[in-house]
């Protein structure tokens, strides 16, 4: 007598479950590591983060939402963006592209004009694109956040909402 058995799933394999945007900070090396598995291509998750498509998604409703992108998508070339807060004012970020791999890998720095914890500090920001069974598998890599552990777990927690937000818009492709 022959019993058939069910495959075994390989558990490094992806699943739904491993979708969610996930974060970690090395606080003593000032650095967050985020990613998550998003619905759509590396290259529309790349032009999602680099083009005004940005103003379509990358907002915190109740607390802020970003207007006035601008970006010369070239090594060296210049971006910014201004933040509006819902409670009034706003701050402005801005910095530079410093490698371009499309869409693939995308370096670039980060500059805020005022912030509660980080300061005026720059950090750089590596994200890179691969291919995945949902979609694209995002990491984010941000550092330069040395002697600034309370930015770094507040921008950790961030990074793991604009992921979750950035998977949302790229569903409704």
């Amino acid at each position: 007598m022959t019993t058939e058995s069910k495959p075994k799933s390989d558990f490094r394999g992806a699943t739904q479950s491993k979708r969610a945007p996930k974060a970690a900070v090395d606080g003593v090396a000032g650095m967050i590591l985020a990613f998550a598995e998003v619905a759509g291509t590396p290259d529309q998750a790349f032009r999602a983060l680099t083009t005004d498509e940005i103003l379509k998604w990358w907002k915190f409703p109740g607390v802020y939402h970003q207007k006035e992108w601008k970006a010369d998508l070239r090594v060296c070339g210049a971006w910014s963006v201004a933040v509006e807060l819902e409670a009034g004012g706003e701050v402005h970020a801005d910095g530079e592209f410093c490698e371009i791999d499309f869409p693939r890998k995308l370096v670039m720095t980060r500059k805020f004009d005022s912030h509660p914890f980080q300061g005026t500090r720059e950090t750089t920001i590596t994200y890179r694109f691969e291919p995945s069974p949902h979609g694209t598998l995002v990491t984010v890599r941000d550092e330069g956040f040395i002697g600034r552990r309370e930015a770094a777990y507040g921008n950790a927690e961030i990074w793991e909402r604009v992921l979750g937000w950035l998977n949302a818009y790229l569903e409704r492709l």
